[in-house]
């Protein structure tokens, strides 16, 4: 799902690209706003963790592998807004110096992943966490919305290809969401495991989670 130079038009990865810039500054000032001092060393794990659990791939249908994106695993932890800003590092350190990912469309990479990916994932996640209660209900929503988080990047890196007259759109779309929904059950099981494991240890360092309302 890291776009590489050359995929995209260039309406398209200017576009990206502009709506990335924004999204990162409103993330930047919604961050600082719920920012604590626990909040700091957090993070950094957090960075951490999900750059070098995205090292690791895992292979699925088709000859193809996936790794973690960790978006809503962020979120879950952070919130959305700084889960968001964690995602993006992670991709700005790969593209700079792993060469993953173009540098003219790292918006793009940044918006699929960081913004779309966190922010719909998080959004379910949420929804699901009023239907389901207790810690069993809780953890399903981290699954359903892990699971969604892969899909809706996907669909969004799949939009911008066909908008660029790269492949098909619903060719695309198609092939994307294949091989992501594998993908994503993957990342609900790395994602719950986690969760869950904290959950047990510390369940406190987790700003989504409280012990009253979900017991």
């Amino acid at each position: 799902m890291h776009l590489p130079d050359g995929f995209l038009s260039t309406p398209v990865w200017i576009a990206c690209d502009i709506l990335a810039v924004g999204a990162l500054i409103a993330a930047t000032r919604q961050s600082q706003k719920r920012f604590e001092e626990k909040t700091v060393p957090l993070t950094g794990i957090m960075c951490a963790f999900i750059f070098a659990a995205q090292m690791i791939n895992f292979p699925v249908a088709g000859g193809t592998s996936g790794h973690l994106l960790g978006g809503l695993l962020a979120a879950v932890f952070l919130g959305p807004w700084l889960g968001c800003l964690v995602i993006s590092l992670v991709l700005i350190v790969q593209c700079f110096l792993f060469q993953d990912g173009g540098v003219a469309v790292l918006g793009a990479n940044i918006l699929n992943m960081a913004v779309i990916g966190t922010g719909v994932g998080y959004l379910v996640f949420q929804l699901s966490s009023r239907i389901f209660s207790g810690k069993t209900g809780y953890l399903a929503s981290v699954a359903i919305g892990s699971w969604i988080s892969v899909n809706a990047a996907a669909i969004a890196c799949a939009l911008q290809l066909g908008f660029s007259g790269t492949y098909p759109t619903l060719l695309t779309i198609k092939a994307m969401v294949l091989v992501h929904t594998l993908i994503g059950i993957g990342e609900a099981v790395i994602t719950v495991f986690v969760v869950s494991t904290v959950m047990a240890l510390r369940s406190d360092l987790i700003a989504t989670y409280t012990t009253e309302s979900n017991s």
